[in-house]
């Protein structure tokens, strides 16, 4: 053992199996977590309310990835250099981080909300909302409104507390507020015939919830040292944070540009179909919630390897990196096969479950499913990938890959396509994307492995 105790964080020793795991699991369940506020209201909001509600949430799901974008910013950025500056042995640097990144959090859930309630109606035409469909989007977007800053706080909060070795308690927090979420969504849609608004209220009082949860971690629970002085925001502090987190957010930055411009693409092309303008909203508004899962997944297996591929790499443990990303690609892909299968045999069950709707609705659900959605068991690659090079410092790598599905490939596919295939063209853009940003995701592990492997030879 040295005098930073290197060998004493089970980071340094513990097997990577293991490891992930510990790690991973809880991450996993934290994301499905989060993706169950979106999805339980939906579903709710399918059976109560119908196709006009699951249309809504379609159209503020854009203001529910700008939040998570800003949470992984900061949320991401400050855990991995926590690992970075831990494994180095750098306690001191590692808690200011920390705190940093906690401070921005709150400031900026703080004024996202207030952008939100100040530009509501402007926001939901730029997201491609249709008269038949504002009402709804107008009481669902305006109410959550109220729980971003909890959101931001949860959702960034908890990549802290796991860096913080305790990703049991993290994954409470999401559990929590989702169940809250869960049992209130019934009672106030249905018992108290609140209708949608009920559906946003359940959500607000579970984040909030959630994010008392995390502020109280870190008022009692806590590890790492961390004083007040050290919440206030540096400059150096925060350049860091940016520089390794915002591969992750603007992965999600682009996730909401592309969901506003195919929510555009739909609403025209689908004037000029069989579907009309509200089914094709509906239908993608429900199927990516579904994908929502299975992303959940893919990214809880990044954001819990994360802490082992940057301690690692920062204390000079390069075998176990690479052991480490090679184990997490290995459970992608099998995870992906699962639900590539789930996608292609049981869309129509699938879409079911949100609700009833007409025969077309249900058509147009079953096609985008299957053609969208065709190279599903390869989607893990390009996420997992780009967590990967944030862990070890990469940060410029990072962000390429988080750019190559959505704003490289996908973004103009879904342009350019429909001009030729009218909204067939929205559905044949996801594969080819797919295909492309998994291409050069796994080259560029592979180039980067490569390196890694020569660090641990010149090591050795």
């Amino acid at each position: 053992m040295n005098e930073s105790g290197v060998l004493e964080n089970p980071l340094a020793v513990e097997k990577i199996g293991k490891l992930i795991a510990r790690f991973a699991i809880p991450a996993i369940i934290s994301m499905l977590v989060s993706s169950l506020y979106n999805i339980v209201d939906q579903i709710f909001i399918g059976q109560g309310v119908g196709m006009l509600g699951n249309a809504a949430t379609n159209i503020a799901f854009p203001v529910s990835i700008i939040c998570t974008a800003t949470a992984l910013l900061l949320g991401i950025g400050s855990s991995s250099n926590f690992n970075l500056e831990s494994g180095a042995g750098n306690k001191e640097k590692a808690s200011r981080i920390v705190g940093t990144g906690l401070a921005m959090l709150v400031i900026c859930g703080i004024v996202i909300a207030g952008v939100v309630l100040l530009f509501l109606d402007p926001l939901l035409e730029l997201f491609g909302v249709t008269p038949e469909v504002l009402p709804f989007a107008q009481d669902y977007t305006g109410i959550t409104a109220f729980g971003i800053p909890f959101l931001i706080l949860t959702t960034g909060g908890n990549h802290l507390i796991r860096a913080d070795r305790s990703p049991t308690y993290s994954m409470a927090c999401m559990l929590t507020g989702a169940i809250i979420n869960t049992v209130l969504d019934p009672l106030f849609i249905f018992g108290f015939h609140l209708g949608i608004k009920g559906a946003a209220w359940a959500t607000v009082i579970g984040q909030v919830v959630s994010g008392f949860l995390v502020i109280l971690y870190f008022t009692r629970f806590r590890k790492m040292e961390l004083s007040l002085d050290m919440l206030r925001p540096r400059g150096t502090c925060l350049k860091a944070i940016a520089s390794l987190g915002m591969a992750a957010c603007i992965n999600q930055i682009a996730m909401a540009v592309v969901q506003i411009t195919m929510n555009n693409t739909l609403r025209h092309y689908g004037a000029s179909s069989v579907y009309g303008t509200d089914i094709p909203l509906a239908c993608v508004g429900v199927i990516s919630k579904v994908n929502m899962v299975f992303m959940a997944i893919c990214i809880g297996i990044s954001q819990g390897c994360q802490p082992i591929w940057g301690f690692n790499y920062g204390a000079g443990r390069y075998g176990r990196v690479r052991e480490t990303y090679v184990k997490a690609f290995r459970v992608s892909l099998i995870v992906g096969i699962l639900f590539f299968c789930c996608f292609q045999l049981f869309p129509r069950q699938l879409v079911g479950i949100f609700g009833t709707g007409s025969e077309e609705y249900f058509q147009f659900a079953e096609r985008y499913f299957r053609i969208f959605m065709m190279l599903t068991f390869i989607n893990g690659i390009q996420p997992m990938s780009s967590g990967f090079f944030t862990s070890i410092g990469k940060a410029k790598l990072g962000i390429v890959v988080s750019l190559t599905r959505q704003v490289i490939f996908l973004l103009p596919l879904i342009v350019i396509f429909p001009l030729f295939m009218g909204i067939d063209g929205v559905m044949y853009a996801g594969p080819i994307a797919d295909g492309a940003a998994a291409f050069a995701a796994l080259t560029c592990a592979v180039r980067e492995l490569r390196k890694i492997r020569l660090l641990e030879e010149a090591a050795g």
